[in-house]
């Protein structure tokens, strides 16, 4: 991860995918297994927000589903749904770091 990580509108300039990347590298830094199981339950609203309302509704029946979304929160439309669970989790953990 950089030394220097983004605030702000700074953050909201980053594509979702380098987003993610960095909020993931973040959690892994800090062992952040809050931010991972929040993410996990960030993915179906993400879906439904993206109109895609019967993934959702499946993924919140099917765990196994949700770790194959997990594996994806980085990539495309579902990367950019969760781009203001990313700037939110960037901006509130970073500034120690």
């Amino acid at each position: 991860m950089s030394d220097v990580t983004p605030e702000g509108a700074e953050l909201d300039e980053l594509s979702s995918k380098e987003l993610h990347d960095r909020a993931m590298s973040l959690a892994r830094e800090r062992r952040d297994v809050g931010f991972l199981w929040d993410l996990l339950r960030a993915i179906p609203a993400a879906a439904a927000a993206r109109g895609e309302v019967d993934r959702a509704q499946f993924d919140l029946l099917h765990g196994l589903s949700l770790l194959e979304e997990f594996t994806h929160a980085g990539e495309g439309d579902l990367a950019d749904a969760l781009r203001p669970f990313y700037i939110e989790y960037l901006s509130e953990n970073a500034k120690g770091t």
